[in-house]
């Protein structure tokens, strides 16, 4: 991994814009070495806008984005640095996992020897040998999953990207996949985490910044944003209240219930 200063990312005042539309509205933040960075906002907010930018997806209309001390012009440079697991999994469907990790190893300029000692102990921790021939496409969304995660380790970069790296895989997987992105921290790394699933966010990310309408509304650990919102809070309901979807949640349940308009509950009949 690429040692330096403590910053692995740096975005600064970052626009996105499709057409007319603003996606990303002059965010700001960074991430540490060594720590799990959760990005976190609703449906729409912003998130993939950024991460696509950050792995050179989508060209910023300004702003800046710094990986480990290079600009996000340097596009090589930059993407040589990323292991990215994106939330719809992409793959070659005609390939075998074996095929296709062979692929990425000589994308990433791995030795022959290294690509297969590391292919070779993430197909045992990931239980993929029954799988390792079988043509992409015949697996399931959990199995693809695994083969995408795979791929984005299979290198060792410095900084993961993670949108919703868990879906469709095992308790077993995932709890070896978040046990091996706290590894990769303690050795020095960086790891970008999206999900909307907060239990996991809280319990995994050292920080996290909260993204509504292409700005940041919220950032910090866990206990400076309880401090922000003034209550000893979970972050569920820290998210609700920093991105305002809290509101008209209970009169939502209530008319889901019937409560609205007298009724005892939904399918009720009336004799």
């Amino acid at each position: 991994m690429e040692r330096g200063g403590d910053a692995a990312v740096r975005v600064r005042d970052l626009v996105v814009q499709y057409g007319s539309v603003v996606a990303v509205d002059g965010l700001s933040f960074e991430v540490r070495r060594g720590e799990i960075y959760g990005l976190l906002g609703p449906n729409g907010a912003g998130k993939s806008s950024t991460i696509k930018t950050l792995v050179g997806l989508v060209e910023p209309k300004s702003g800046e984005v710094n990986v480990f001390g290079h600009s996000h012009k340097d596009e090589m440079a930059v993407k040589s640095l990323i292991g990215y697991v994106p939330e719809d999994v992409l793959l070659f469907d005609s390939l075998t996992p074996r095929e296709f990790l062979e692929f990425v190893a000589s994308v990433r300029r791995l030795g022959a020897d290294e690509a297969n000692d590391r292919i070779a102990r993430m197909v045992k921790a990931f239980r993929m040998e029954p799988y390792f021939d079988a043509p992409i496409a015949t697996l399931s969304l959990g199995t693809k999953q695994k083969v995408a995660v795979m791929g984005a380790l299979l290198h060792d970069p410095p900084l993961l990207i993670l949108d919703e790296p868990l879906n469709g895989l095992d308790a077993r997987t995932s709890r070896i996949l978040k046990e091996l992105v706290n590894l990769h921290v303690r050795k020095g790394g960086a790891a970008i985490f999206c999900t909307h699933v907060m239990e996991v966010a809280e319990r995994l990310c050292t920080r996290v910044g909260i993204v509504n309408h292409g700005r940041m509304v919220g950032e910090g650990t866990i206990e400076e944003l309880r401090a922000l919102v003034h209550a000893d809070e979970s972050l569920e309901n820290i998210f609700l209240k920093v991105t305002a979807e809290e509101v008209g949640i209970e009169e939502t349940i209530k008319a889901l219930e019937g409560e609205g308009n007298g009724e005892n509950g939904a399918g009720a009949t009336h004799a």
